[in-house]
């Protein structure tokens, strides 16, 4: 079933809409600014429903807050572009550097602040639609993006599809924060965390991914066997230090295949969460730069009360131009899709 209610206006007069798709193992809140999951409820091993994902209870709240990018859709760009500019086709475009000298997660305003169109499919989707300009934040192209959103049971799928008509660069994710806990109930560092990751992609002291692939092996950064996010996340080492924490990516099999690429548990809960992606890449975040803030319900948010797993293409790769290439030429059509499944144990 889905539902719609007005959920509240901006500071520009943009009025807020909140979609709501339930069943009796899930519900899940979309609004239209971003596309942001506003809330993920699914059953603990008490079979209490759990908001699973961080975020507001108001128009005023996003506002705010809206650096944090809870929840929302990320484009045209997801992470950083080195230097606030790229070159495609002998041509040089300048981006809007937001991110100190880089461009961060779309630029100024980026799709999490773009009001999408919004259609229900059927009683368990809701198709998400966008048209960025040529031009928009320095981008070339008019790109249109569609999403959709789709609750099965306990799955919640998020596919996209994006077609331009030139050449542009194009990396689309979503920026969720999960505490299995339930969002508010403390930090994620005790969730056991596994990952079919082989090697990871390093950043510079500014965040920035640069050209180096590090193998996990012997690191702290080794999730190939479940532990605890907070394991290892206070360790001496330069990687952990350029991140304030883990906010990498980490290198998954490249085939194209909707493949498994990590399971989370939280131990309090038994809720497990599984995802599967068609991306060659996923951003472990683990919420290293939450300053404390007021959430949902009035609860209490702050450093690592919540942590990302943002399927990709590798951030910063028209720089580096080992990685796979982001370029989406024109008329050809973008086709990615995340799942992410809810179980307890």
């Amino acid at each position: 079933m889905i539902t719609q209610r007005f959920f509240g206006k901006l500071s520009d007069g943009r009025e807020i809409f909140q979609y709501t798709i339930s069943n009796p193992s899930a519900t899940v809140a979309i609004l239209n600014l971003g596309g942001i999951i506003q809330s993920l409820s699914v059953a603990d091993k008490g079979g209490k429903m759990t908001d699973v994902v961080l975020g507001y209870d108001t128009a005023g709240q996003c506002e705010e807050w809206r650096g944090n990018y809870f929840g929302a859709l990320i484009g045209r760009f997801g992470n950083r572009i080195g230097g606030a500019s790229f070159t495609l086709n002998g041509k040089e475009y300048p981006l809007y550097a937001n991110d100190g000298a880089n461009h961060l997660h779309g630029g100024k305003d980026g799709f999490n602040w773009k009001l999408w169109d919004v259609e229900a499919e059927g009683d368990d989707t809701l198709r998400l639609r966008l048209f960025s300009p040529d031009g928009e934040e320095g981008y070339p192209g008019n790109l249109t993006v569609t999403v959709w959103y789709t609750l099965d049971g306990a799955s919640l799928s998020i596919r996209y599809r994006a077609v331009c008509d030139a050449d542009t660069v194009i990396n689309l994710t979503n920026h969720a924060y999960f505490n299995l806990a339930g969002e508010g109930n403390g930090d994620i560092e005790d969730h056991l965390l596994q990952m079919n990751a082989e090697s990871y992609t390093a950043v510079d002291g500014n965040g920035l991914t640069i050209e180096k692939v590090i193998p996990v092996e012997g690191t702290p950064f080794d999730f190939r066997t479940a532990k605890p996010i907070g394991q290892d996340i206070g360790a001496d080492d330069e990687q952990l230090h350029n991140g304030a924490g883990y906010d990498h990516n980490f290198v998954l099999d490249p085939s194209p295949e909707l493949k498994q690429v990590a399971v989370a548990v939280c131990p309090r809960t038994g809720i497990r969460m599984t995802v599967h992606t068609t991306q060659p890449g996923v951003q472990l975040y683990t919420g290293n730069m939450i300053t404390p803030q007021t959430g949902k319900n009035g609860h209490a948010y702050g450093k690592r009360s919540g942590f990302c797993l943002e399927t990709q293409h590798f951030p910063n790769s028209m720089a580096c131009t080992s990685f796979a290439s982001p370029v989406l030429r024109a008329g050809e059509t973008y086709d990615q899709q995340t799942v992410y499944s809810f179980s307890v144990e």
